[in-house]
């Protein structure tokens, strides 16, 4: 089932956009992050995709999880990651009310980190984020680089159980550029591993595109300041994707 994922993106509690995921360049769109899980469920989303970009820059995030549970509670499936490094965050996330928990940089750092975390929660519960500028991968909230290619990495990722990765074409994160569609469906078939799309997406046409990839392994596609700005009606997205 291909998804649409509105992202709801989280620093101090409130509901923030970057450009390039740089801290510097932040744009707020409000500080409830329930209210805004609201809205995009009136829309017509099933999941919610959430970050600790706190989390994400090494910082603790207690606002962030503290609102974790009121979004949750809303009653959508949502997807949350950011600074999950340890066993005990990803059980911490699950017993808020999240439904698949997102590995970033610990499962470049600690590949054992995923293993155990499929063993002990199974496989629908975990996804690896592979975030990546110019063919490598990034960490850390994308400010260190490493030498591993995204294909590599979802290789190595799917060989340890993982079902499910959300690919993160840096240079266009934020910045409304347009979808990586192609590079998506590029780590889908290089792994068999299901994967969502995110980065750049600008108009329905990105939504429309990573659509047609399903058959590809192109499972859904995360949205952020598109819809914010309202370049994206989310209803209407979902309404041509029926």
């Amino acid at each position: 089932m291909f998804t649409i994922y509105p992202a709801i993106d989280l620093r101090n509690g409130r509901i923030v956009r970057l450009q390039y995921g740089d801290p510097d360049k932040e744009t707020v769109f409000g500080d409830d992050p329930a209210a805004m899980g609201q809205r995009w469920l009136d829309a017509g989303a099933s999941w919610l995709h959430v970050v600790n970009l706190d989390g994400a820059f090494d910082e603790a995030g207690a606002a962030n999880w503290a609102a974790l549970p009121t979004v949750t509670a809303l009653g959508a499936k949502v997807q949350f990651g950011g600074g999950i490094r340890t066993l005990a965050d990803v059980e911490r996330a699950l017993d808020a009310g999240v439904t698949r928990v997102i590995l970033g940089t610990a499962a470049i750092e600690n590949p054992d980190l995923v293993a155990q975390a499929i063993a002990q929660f199974g496989a629908s519960k975990i996804a690896v984020g592979i975030d990546a500028r110019d063919g490598r991968v990034k960490t850390r909230g994308w400010q260190t680089d490493t030498a591993i290619t995204p294909a590599a990495l979802g290789q190595q990722m799917q060989s340890l159980g993982v079902q499910t990765v959300i690919y993160t074409d840096i240079s266009r994160d934020g910045v409304l550029t347009g979808v990586n569609a192609a590079a998506t469906a590029a780590l889908a078939q290089a792994t068999a591993l299901h994967v969502i799309a995110s980065g750049g997406v600008a108009t329905l046409d990105d939504i429309v595109r990573c659509h047609a990839l399903a058959a590809q392994g192109v499972v859904g596609v995360i949205t952020g300041r598109a819809i914010y700005d309202g370049r994206i009606n989310l209803q209407e997205a979902f309404a041509i994707l029926k």
